[in-house]
């Protein structure tokens, strides 16, 4: 029956998955360890039986036996480490998936989660089961029988190794208790500034432009000598501690020589005796030894483990939504409000509208007035909301994202493209139908320019689209929106950065769109798309102060001066 302590997380779940590897990886560590014992036996039959009887035949066959068994116990530890390194990539491999999809949810919910470090906690996860801090663990468990085979040969000698061994363990755990909390530290230290640098960069242009530069070098300064600091006295710490217990390691191995050269001039042993004691004693705390040595990266992994066990925990694999028909378009709100970490009152404060299919509504409102956080509610990308937001009657969270997504069309009101070419792009990086391709930039009027381009279609456009205009950017992500025909579209700010041509290709879009049966949801501030709008939202301090026909709340705000204007949503 498997322990309740394996199900108190995913991540110990999984590694439950592997106990037979470990199993195995015992097996082996228990031949190799045994076999540990072959030089003592040799080193007895060549003092006791070689040197007495001087049978050269029965050295040689000793010595055959010697190296035979050598052979066996580096086939064994061969295995033992091959069994961890596959262990660990079958590890990786059953997680990176569920580390890839919570580290996005965990970055769109705007947690306190370092998303950053989720991949390399995984790597430093599955490089520690693979390397020699967890071969130290399955080999400690022998050292109490190499004291009982030292035992045999000297009782003294034998109560010398307990003494040694429990003077090891003392300086390993003061070495814990000391340096844990440091390596942390210095871990989180230098973390904090790798991320402010991170954060920096995805700004570069305004800063260089601007004469930021220096401003902000000096305070990463101050991150990177507060880092250099912690780890230097970290690391300065940690040679005192190691530099300590190799002192205390030779030392104890030359005393267990002296202890023995002391029985043999007392008659009380053998000389091969207790040159055997001699190296069963340093094999005995060889494992302590390995323990000291990697105890860094083992406290690097178990914080490594608690991160991730962490964000598995806040960020579990969801079960997949109910399955739907394919969506009409009406979107539906009711008492919706949505809240943010660090404010007291709500960005959006008990909406109730319904956006009928077919229609095409522009949401209107100054700067603030919550009109991009209700796109964000309505496409289901605002971690922290109430009430619900319903598509064709179900709520948005019931929908399977992976099902729902190709219905819907989202262009947000900061573009983000990726690295790879436009077909791709616009194609949201799934399989790449040319026809649907072509007739998403047709509709958006940028076919021709794509055309333009040295490859086509197949321009690779860099990193964030970093080789395009602004106003470029915005249609291919306007394509993107509309690719597949979507029977939702949530357009914020779709014109913000269009000329001319772009606005009248895309006012011919949104009449496509509309003639299509599809349910269009537009935030702009430039009244032109007030043409194509069956309906008007007007929000205001994250309240809808108005809605209905397009006709009638214009009447109604035209004798004030005219529709509110802004410049950004």
């Amino acid at each position: 029956m498997k322990p309740d302590f394996f199900d108190r997380s995913i991540l110990t779940r999984q590694l439950w998955l592997f106990r037979r590897e470990f199993f195995w990886v015992g097996i082996f560590s228990l031949i190799a360890n045994v076999l540990m014992l072959t030089p003592t036996i040799y080193m007895l039959q060549v003092y006791g039986r070689v040197m007495k009887s001087g049978s050269e035949l029965t050295l040689l066959m000793v010595t055959f036996y010697l190296v035979f068994f050598y052979a066996l116990m580096a086939f064994a530890e061969w295995l033992r480490s091959r069994i961890l390194v596959r262990a660990g990539v079958r590890l990786d491999e059953a997680l990176n998936s569920l580390v890839f999809t919570a580290s996005f949810e965990a970055y769109l919910n705007r947690t306190r989660h370092n998303v950053a470090e989720a991949f390399s906690d995984l790597t430093n996860i599955r490089q520690f089961l693979t390397a020699n801090g967890i071969i130290a663990f399955f080999d400690i468990p022998w050292t109490p029988i190499y004291i009982v085979v030292i035992f045999l040969l000297s009782p003294f000698l034998g109560w010398l190794s307990i003494l040694f061994a429990f003077i090891q363990l003392a300086v390993t755990w003061q070495s814990n208790k000391m340096i844990i909390r440091e390596i942390e530290s210095a871990a989180e230290a230098g973390s904090n500034s790798y991320r402010y640098v991170q954060s920096k960069l995805r700004n570069i242009e305004p800063i260089h432009a601007m004469g930021m530069l220096g401003n902000l070098r000096e305070r990463w300064f101050k991150l990177h000598d507060d880092s250099l600091a912690i780890a230097e006295e970290s690391l300065e710490r940690q040679h005192r501690h190691q530099a300590f217990t190799k002192f205390v390691r030779y030392s104890m191995q030359s005393l267990t020589l002296g202890a023995g050269a002391l029985m043999v001039l007392e008659g009380k042993m053998y000389a091969g005796s207790m040159i055997a004691a001699n190296v069963l004693m340093s094999r005995a705390l060889q494992p302590l030894d390995l323990v000291v040595a990697t105890w860094k990266p083992f406290v690097q992994a178990r914080t490594a483990f608690i991160r991730l066990e962490k964000l598995l925990e806040a960020f579990p694999e969801r079960e997949p939504g109910a399955k739907h028909q394919d969506p009409l378009g009406e979107v539906r709100l009711e008492a919706l409000s949505a809240l943010a970490d660090g404010r007291d009152t709500p960005i959006l404060n008990d909406l109730t509208v319904m956006f009928p299919v077919g229609k095409v509504v522009v949401v209107l409102g100054a700067s603030g007035s919550g009109k991009s956080t209700l796109a964000r509610c309505i496409v289901g990308v605002w971690p922290n909301r109430k009430g619900k937001v319903l598509i064709d009657g179900e709520p948005v969270e019931s929908w399977d994202r992976m099902e729902l997504g190709p219905h819907i069309g989202y262009l947000p009101q900061d573009i983000e493209l990726f690295d790879g070419s436009i077909a791709e792009n616009i194609a949201r990086f799934g399989e790449i139908d040319s026809q649907k391709v072509i007739e998403a930039a047709k509709r958006t009027g940028i076919h021709e320019m794509i055309l333009r381009f040295p490859r086509g279609y197949d321009t690779q456009i860099g990193e964030a689209g970093g080789m395009l205009s602004g106003g470029q950017r915005q249609r291919i992500g306007l394509a993107r929106a509309m690719y597949g025909n979507p029977a939702i579209l949530v357009l914020d700010e779709p014109n913000a950065n269009l000329d001319d041509v772009g606005e009248r290709s895309l006012v011919e879009a949104v009449k496509e769109a509309k003639a299509a049966g599809k349910t269009v949801i537009l935030i702009t501030h430039r009244p032109s798309i007030l043409s194509v709008a069956d309906l008007v939202v007007l929000m205001q301090k994250g309240k809808i102060v108005r809605s209905g026909p397009r006709d009638e709340v214009i009447a109604e705000f035209r004798p004030q001066g005219g529709m509110p204007r802004e410049k950004n949503a």
